[in-house]
């Protein structure tokens, strides 16, 4: 008897092949594009936390030749 009930209740569950064939593509789909996304999500949280996390630049000083070079431009224009 149990043997019986099982085989109809299989028989009840594929009643519609093209149905199954369609979900099981669209399952597919669904996991191939989540996969990407992940990905996606998981470059852009790393992009920021390295943005978060990376050391502030020092102020670039200016050197001694170039200070030297602009005072002495200075000097010239006023005389």
């Amino acid at each position: 008897m149990f043997a019986q009930e099982y085989q109809e209740t299989e028989f009840d569950m594929a009643k519609n092949p093209w149905m199954s064939l369609w979900l099981s593509a669209a399952n597919t789909w669904a996991g191939a594009a989540r996969g990407h996304w992940t990905a996606e999500v998981r470059r852009q949280q790393k992009k920021v936390l390295n943005e978060m996390t990376k050391p502030a630049a020092r102020p670039v000083s200016k050197s001694r030749s170039s200070t030297k070079s602009s005072t002495s431009a200075q000097r010239k224009s006023k005389g």
